[in-house]
């Protein structure tokens, strides 16, 4: 008698985009799977800087793409947790001086959080979305590892998944680069194949973080100050700027000016018109909840990223005064408070933590 192989259940996260589209339609053909898709929607707000619903348009083009590949479709509405756990969050960093990434929080509480834990409730024995990124396993141990795109890496965006979470996700595109899933879109024909991929923030949609920001924090107010303590401008609230920033200063005189420095409890912000200031640079930085994927013995020597884009620099983690802390190799610039350090070993990223000081 011959036994057929149980398939291994999957829940796709269809996100309406093309990445997601082609990681369910490989998964899909892919025999050892039996293939779902849902879409979560975490945002259904109307907002009058957006045009349209963006939400209604990526809730369509997701079951849409699951009619073409033949799967099943499912929506499940997760806007409480995403309140609660994500913009919450989101607005209270910045009300404390700081420049959360919400995507990173979106996807350790909501993609593989609470998604997770709902579709592993329902006999589901792994999730899957469109990130480009991949899971390797060694011996008992799971890795995160950077997509083999390097322009598109997302690896950055998973710095705070666990042993757990990685040992129940699948990154179907991970191994395959943005031009490649692009064709595969539209050889298949599926509706997502030109669509563009989404801006702004996390499922919210196309919208200036500072004025989804002014929606819950009315600002505090003061004085825009240059390196010699001069009055320069004004500005409308000190939690709408981030360090290194030079967009929407609107400040007269010899630029552009970059921010330095933000003062929460008199609203100062304190600006250079010097690139090179050595006021923007930083040798060594402090962070705090480090999550370790896959944990060296420090002091470790590797490498690091300070926001997403930013270039992989050579490093030293070490522990002292019962924290973390990292000296860089070269100085670097604009290290921003609130953002996740994450740290590689080649093209494995085993760990980060919240930048600090």
């Amino acid at each position: 008698m011959i036994f057929k192989k149980k398939k291994i259940k999957v829940a796709v996260g269809l996100s309406g985009g093309v990445d997601s589209s082609v990681a369910a339609y490989i998964l899909s053909k892919d025999k050892r799977y039996e293939v779902i898709g849902v879409y979560m929607r975490n945002w259904s707000e109307e907002l009058p800087e957006i045009k349209g619903c963006p939400w209604e348009t990526d809730q369509r083009d997701a079951q849409l793409v699951a009619s073409q590949l033949n799967i099943p479709f499912y929506v499940i509405n997760f806007e409480k947790e995403y309140y609660d756990r994500v913009v919450t969050y989101m607005v209270n960093t910045y009300k404390n001086g700081q420049t959360p990434n919400p995507d990173i929080m979106c996807n350790q509480e909501i993609k593989f959080g609470v998604f997770l834990d709902k579709m592993k409730k329902l006999g589901f024995t792994k999730v899957a979305t469109g990130h480009y990124a991949r899971v390797a396993k060694e011996g008992n141990e799971y890795f995160l590892k950077a997509g083999v795109d390097n322009n598109k890496d997302q690896s950055y965006f998973l710095c705070r998944l666990n042993q757990k979470q990685l040992a129940s996700t699948l990154f179907p595109i991970g191994e395959i680069d943005k031009s490649e899933v692009r064709r595969i879109a539209k050889e298949i024909n599926l509706v997502t194949a030109t669509k563009k991929d989404s801006q702004g923030i996390c499922f919210i949609g196309n919208i200036k973080v500072r004025d989804f920001l002014k929606r819950y924090i009315k600002g505090i107010a003061g004085n825009i100050i240059d390196m010699d303590g001069k009055i320069v401008g004004k500005h409308e609230g000190v939690e709408f700027f981030t360090i290194g920033q030079r967009e929407g200063l609107d400040i007269g005189g010899t630029g552009p000016y970059y921010v330095v420095s933000r003062n929460m409890k008199t609203g100062d912000l304190t600006v250079t018109n010097n690139a090179d200031d050595e006021a923007l640079y930083s040798k060594e930085i402090k962070v705090i909840d480090t999550n370790w994927i896959n944990k060296p013995k420090l002091p470790w020597r590797g490498g690091v990223r300070i926001r997403y884009r930013h270039a992989i620099v050579n490093c030293e983690v070490l522990e002292k005064n019962k924290g973390i802390y990292i000296i860089f190799k070269d100085i670097q610039k604009a290290v921003t408070p609130g953002q996740s350090a994450a740290f590689y070993d080649g093209d494995k990223l085993i760990g980060s933590g919240i930048i600090k000081e």
